[in-house]
């Protein structure tokens, strides 16, 4: 691989095959909080990089980012990592997950090659991103930013569970900015108040936090909040929310404020989540939303 690699943004994470059961249907899509994050920031203009592992037979993603002209950093494994997500209910917020498979932890060695702007940490399960890992990656002295689902799951035989995660402290110290969803910032806080919840982990190292919900994101950045509503016409697209909701933050906080990063991450994520799988939509669509129903957000 290459040392010479300058990105705007570069994600690391596992590809995950996953199989989506919700009341309505079940279906098999190509997940990975990179997969979903790399397309916001192609579909932005970025200069867009991924750190990942995946077994040879699955290589097809691999060959259609390469496509899209993000750059790919790949270790074959012996198998990928697959997970089944099941929503039993229509309540998106709510969802058991089984694992099948799983790619093997990242090395030092393997994110080394890759120079960005910032780094986003997307893994889906304890252990796929060691320590070292992410002190290698702080020690670039560019914007980390991490998602707390991968270090907050873990495989009890079979079955992803939520576990209070005993390194918090001393791996948020290294993080610029944090994301979390509703139910991992409670269980990581102790508090159902999102707000108390952002100062609180905020307090542990990051300087931006951002938590998503049901019906909207909130961002707490550098002791401000900024809150912006999903306005989805219809929602067939739940599953990668998050990824494509980070994703989104921290394209737009390359170049704008986090009031602003705020609305332009709700209306994309927005129109993410009225289609399954990636964003795909034209940047121009989510520019339209903005100035239809946000315009009086927008600071």
């Amino acid at each position: 691989m290459s040392t010479d690699a300058t990105f705007d943004i570069a994600f690391i994470g596992h590809y995950t095959k996953d199989t989506v059961v919700t009341p309505q249907e079940t279906k098999i899509i190509q997940g990975g909080a990179f997969n979903y994050g790399c397309h916001v920031a192609a579909r932005m203009g970025l200069r867009a990089a991924v750190v990942t592992r995946l077994a040879r037979e699955d290589f097809d993603v691999v060959e259609t980012l390469t496509r899209m002209g993000v750059r790919v950093f790949a270790t074959p494994t012996q198998e990928s990592t697959c997970l089944k997500l099941v929503y039993a209910t229509e309540d998106l917020d709510q969802r058991t997950i089984y694992t099948v498979g799983f790619a093997g932890p990242f090395t030092p060695e393997e994110v080394e090659p890759v120079q960005a702007q910032a780094y986003h940490i997307g893994a889906s399960i304890r252990g796929e991103v060691p320590l070292e890992v992410i002190q290698a990656l702080a020690w670039k002295k560019a914007r980390v930013s991490l998602d707390v689902q991968g270090f907050v799951r873990i495989n009890d035989h079979g079955k992803l569970i939520f576990q209070d995660w005993p390194q918090k402290a001393e791996v948020l110290q290294y993080l610029d900015v944090l994301k979390a969803d509703a139910v991992e910032a409670e269980m990581l806080t102790g508090t159902t108040d999102r707000r108390e919840a952002a100062k609180a982990l905020a307090g542990l190292g990051p300087s931006e936090v951002v938590l998503t919900y049901g019906q909207s994101v909130l961002v707490y950045a550098w002791g401000r909040f900024h809150e912006a509503p999903f306005v989805p016409a219809q929602i067939k697209g739940r599953t990668g929310r998050g990824d494509t909701c980070i994703a989104a933050y921290l394209g737009k906080r390359l170049s704008a404020s986090p009031a602003q990063a705020t609305v332009w991450t709700a209306a994309l994520t927005s129109l993410k989540l009225e289609t399954p799988g990636p964003f795909r939509r034209d940047i121009a669509d989510v520019e339209r939303l903005i100035r239809d129903r946000y315009s009086s957000s927008v600071a």
